[in-house]
């Protein structure tokens, strides 16, 4: 078996490894912020472990106080960096408070002269925050659940060596140290860090790198003004030679779009394409498809509705979007939109359905704008 300090060291350069990949992961996507919060983390336990490692047979305030106040506050941050993993803005507060009041609790405890206290502080508080670490990769396991729950259980298990250490040091009663605490609990402890550590860096990487491509993918089929669809994803997604039976198409086009970008300007234009998505997004169902085939034109799918039931949320749409009262550089006028419905029947194909659409919507601008045309059903067996 290895002695202790020899997996002290073990543990300080597998921490530096997974501190340098995280960072490099950071550097390539500054958005993803958990990762420089859990890099600085492990930073901070290089450090922390490395002035454990080599103290000799000193035991002074300098080789226990100032090592493990590092620990504490490292664990604080690999806190911090899953509750961002898990939400992009968490609360802070709990997160700070956590650590702020463990470094009060165990600055006391040595200060007295209580170093046995002290360092059951810091096993209760680094279990504590594993267990809450654990508790936000289980939360959103949803995400990733293989990967998010083996994160949670090598979080749980390193937790419990904390709390192991703790529990033998309050059985003992060891209010006092002398020297470092040397029983099977700091062995357990030791290893399960040093394990924890390899376990948790790679799937952490595992996990930023799915986020990475899943972001890239989404970027790539996801219209970057209006966070729709874009034309590709939704031809993807609907080949043309694809049948659609029973299935809506909805075509939406904004009247007096190019008057708007005139007049007002193409950022006011930007807003009103905008706003027009929101309200999409609102008025449709969750399962819908909307898309934006370019300029002012958008495109909706609604599976499994009749004509009238269609035509009923393509008018909620038209509706809603005229009461924006959204000008449009004339006297009075207001942005409204037009549309042209079509429901695949039989073996029709998505192209002609979107074509009949699309037919409609012509009908609809010619017929005076902002209003919803249906187009000619295809009785086809």
């Amino acid at each position: 078996m290895l002695d202790n300090a020899s997996l002290m060291v073990g543990i300080a350069f597998s921490s530096a490894s997974l501190m340098a990949a995280l960072l490099i992961g950071w550097l390539n996507s500054r958005q993803e912020s958990y990762l420089v919060h859990g890099a600085s983390g492990i930073g901070l336990i290089v450090l922390g472990v490395g002035i454990m490692a080599f103290r000799s047979d000193q035991y002074n305030l300098l080789v226990t106080l100032v090592p493990y106040s590092l620990l504490i506050i490292a664990f604080t941050l690999i806190y911090s960096a899953s509750r961002l993993f898990r939400t992009a803005r968490p609360r802070r507060w709990p997160i700070w408070m956590i650590g702020g009041l463990s470094l009060v609790a165990l600055h006391v405890s040595f200060l007295l002269g209580y170093s046995g206290i002290g360092t059951i502080v810091l096993n209760l508080s680094a279990g504590i925050i594993m267990l809450l670490c654990a508790r936000e990769y289980w939360v959103g396991r949803r995400e990733a659940p293989v990967a998010l729950s083996a994160n949670t259980f090598v979080y749980g298990l390193t937790a419990l060596s904390f709390l192991a250490c703790a529990a033998v040091l309050l059985w003992e009663q060891s209010w006092v140290l002398t020297a470092p605490a040397d029983n099977w609990a700091e062995d357990f402890n030791s290893i399960m860090s040093l394990v924890g550590l390899t376990g948790i860096g790679a799937i952490t990487l595992t996990l930023h790198h799915a986020r990475a491509a899943r972001r890239h993918r989404d970027e790539a089929n996801t219209d970057a003004l209006t966070g729709v669809l874009n034309r590709r994803a939704l031809f993807a997604r609907f080949p043309e030679i694809d049948t659609v039976h029973r299935v809506a198409v909805i075509m939406f086009d904004l009247d007096h779009f190019k008057q708007i970008n005139d007049r007002m300007g193409h950022a006011h234009g930007d807003l009103v394409l905008q706003e027009f998505a929101q309200i999409l997004k609102a008025h449709l169902r969750d399962r819908d498809v909307i898309a934006r085939l370019g300029g002012e034109e958008f495109c909706a799918i609604l599976p499994g509705l009749d004509q009238e039931q269609a035509r009923h949320a393509a008018e909620r749409v038209r509706l809603a979007f005229a009461a924006l009262d959204m000008p449009i550089g004339v006297e009075g006028g207001v942005a409204t939109v037009s549309a042209g419905l079509s429901i695949g029947g039989g073996t029709e194909t998505f192209s002609s359905a979107l074509s009949r659409a699309d037919d409609a919507l012509y009908k609809a601008k010619h017929a005076g704008r902002n209003q919803v045309q249906l187009a000619t059903l295809r009785l086809v067996a």
